[in-house]
């Protein structure tokens, strides 16, 4: 049987991995209305989705590499 909490680490982490595809679609379409003429903030807003969104991935990743893999 698997551990649970190893299970919940690896899905954690699939699901950290989605918002950082997100993220990064986030800010492909915040650059094209950037240079459409939209407000910079847009794309100050999709750099730090990105950023939180990639913090995340990498806390989840180096929580699953600190387990035992007994």
């Amino acid at each position: 049987m698997p551990d649970d909490v190893r299970v919940n680490n690896l899905v954690s982490a699939l699901i950290s991995a989605f918002g950082v595809l997100a993220g990064m679609l986030l800010l492909a379409v915040a650059v094209d209305d950037f240079r459409s003429g939209a407000s910079v903030l847009w794309l100050g807003a999709g750099i730090a989705i990105l950023l939180v969104c990639a913090y995340g991935l990498i806390r989840d990743v180096r929580r699953l590499r600190a387990e035992p893999t007994d």
